[in-house]
C-alpha cells in the first residue's frame, strides 16, 4: 500500500487552512491517504530563528493579500481573522486528544472545522469560553474537550509532537512529507502532484 502523505499544520496559519481543504482530495486521487499531525509553529520557528511574515511591516500588507488570493485561488472561503496569529496550542491538544482517544478520522474531522471556524467566521480559537463552544458545534463533547486541553497528558503529547516535527526538519506550515521528500507551503500542490503521479523528478 503506498505511504500515507504527512501534513503538518497549525491552526494559526492561513496557508495550512487552505492546503487542509485540498490534500485529502488530492490524496485520494493517488490512493494515498494523510497523516495529520498538529504542531506550533512558534516552536519550529524558535528553533529556525525565523518570525511569522506579518512580523515584519515590509512583508505585512503583501503577505495578508497574498492570504486572501492564495484562498480564492482554490476557491477556499476567507475572511481575515483579528487577532491574528494567535495562540493555538489548546486546539492541537483536543486534535491529539482525539487523534488519540477516538482516531484519525475524529481528529481530522475536529481540525476542519477549526480551521473553517478561525479562517472564515472568525472565531477565536485562543479563547477558551469560545473553542469550547466550537467544540461542542462540532459534535465533540465539550467538557471532555476543555478537560483534555488543561490535561498534562495532552499537553505532553503536543510537546512531543512539536520534538517529531522538528527531528522531522519542519519550520514552517502547511509542511507535507511523501514518500520521504518534503514540501513547503500550500503553493506546493502542483509539485506534489506531480511527485504522486509520476515519482521523483
Amino acid at each position: 500500500m503506498p505511504s500515507a502523505i504527512d501534513f503538518y499544520f497549525d491552526f494559526s496559519s492561513p496557508y495550512a487552512y487552505i492546503a487542509n481543504e485540498w490534500v485529502d482530495a488530492l490524496a485520494a486521487r493517488h490512493g494515498r491517504t494523510v497523516r495529520r499531525h498538529a504542531m506550533l509553529l512558534g516552536v519550529t520557528f524558535q528553533a529556525a530563528e525565523l518570525k511569522s511574515p506579518v512580523s515584519y511591516p515590509l512583508k505585512r500588507e503583501y503577505t495578508l493579500r497574498d492570504f486572501a488570493r492564495s484562498a480564492r485561488h482554490e476557491r477556499v472561503p476567507y475572511v481575515q481573522p483579528e487577532p491574528f496569529p494567535i495562540a493555538s496550542h489548546n486546539a492541537a491538544r483536543v486534535f491529539w486528544w482525539l487523534h488519540d482517544t477516538q482516531g484519525s478520522e475524529a481528529a481530522a474531522a475536529w481540525a476542519r472545522a477549526a480551521f473553517r471556524a478561525y479562517f472564515t467566521r472568525g472565531v477565536a480559537l485562543n479563547d477558551p469560553a469560545a473553542l469550547k463552544a466550537l467544540a461542542a458545534e462540532s459534535g465533540v463533547d465539550a467538557e471532555a474537550a476543555e478537560a483534555a486541553w488543561g490535561a498534562v497528558v495532552w499537553k505532553d503529547r503536543l510537546r512531543q509532537a512539536n520534538e517529531q516535527a522538528l527531528a522531522a526538519g519542519v519550520f514552517g506550515a502547511p509542511w507535507l512529507v511523501v514518500d520521504g521528500e518534503p514540501f513547503w507551503g500550500n503553493d506546493r500542490k502542483e509539485q506534489i502532484e506531480r511527485w504522486l503521479r509520476q515519482g521523483p523528478f
